[in-house]
């Protein structure tokens, strides 16, 4: 069974200012990582275009590209779709969290730096959790979503890992720092946040069930 988004005219609004968010904060982030002279890479292009190789701005475009659609074609329904949209939701909630308890205060941040860490690290993080559990769309998930959904951030690990020595020694986060740490400890890192990522993902199943169950019931119809 699946339920449409409760309350479509506010939802499709909800999502619209979520991608609008993202877009924004990643036009602000952009050029303030292109102008500090103190990055990683020496030339400012290098270092804007740099700020596309962490996760937290990958999980907000793919949370923008989500909402967009959602908020396009909310009927809209297919297996690419509910991967997109269970992945994004993860991502930008393994976001949030790792930032906030791990990664916050690490960089001291003013100005336009600091309003795109705040968009990109707490704001979307909100809107896209708050907005999944306010609006839905209900009963799009599944076992299958959930394993899928992990495709992402293993990519993401791989890319970065192999990214990271042919750049000259560049990683996004601590964690992954193999210079730092070995390789070792990188793997076990990667490891735990492939674990938590799909606890999430498990967790966020469980949860639409459960509401497609309170909320949906005079909305669900069969699923296709």
């Amino acid at each position: 069974m699946i339920a449409p988004l409760r309350t479509p005219g506010l939802a499709r609004a909800w999502f619209l200012l979520t991608a609008v968010v993202v877009l924004v904060a990643v036009a602000v982030q952009v050029p303030v990582s292109a102008a500090v002279e103190t990055g990683f890479f020496a030339r400012p292009l290098y270092r804007g275009l740099n700020v596309f190789a962490f996760f937290t701005i990958q999980s907000n475009l793919l949370v923008a590209l989500s909402a967009l659609l959602t908020a396009w074609q909310p009927e809209r329904d297919g297996p690419l779709r509910r991967v997109l949209r269970l992945t994004s939701l993860v991502a930008i909630t393994v976001t949030g969290v790792v930032y906030h308890s791990v990664l916050a205060g690490l960089v001291e941040l003013s100005g336009w730096g600091l309003l795109a860490d705040l968009l990109v690290h707490t704001v979307v993080p909100l809107l896209a959790v708050l907005g999944w559990l306010l609006f839905g769309p209900r009963g799009r998930t599944g076992w299958w979503v959930v394993l899928a959904s992990a495709v992402f951030p293993v990519l993401w690990l791989v890319l970065t890992l192999v990214r990271g020595p042919l750049v000259g020694g560049f990683w996004p986060y601590p964690f992954v720092d193999v210079d730092e740490l070995g390789w070792g400890q990188v793997l076990i890192n990667c490891a735990g946040v492939a674990v938590l990522f799909l606890g999430l993902a498990a967790l966020a199943h469980g949860v639409d069930r459960l509401l497609l169950r309170t909320r949906g019931g005079a909305q669900a119809v069969p699923s296709q």
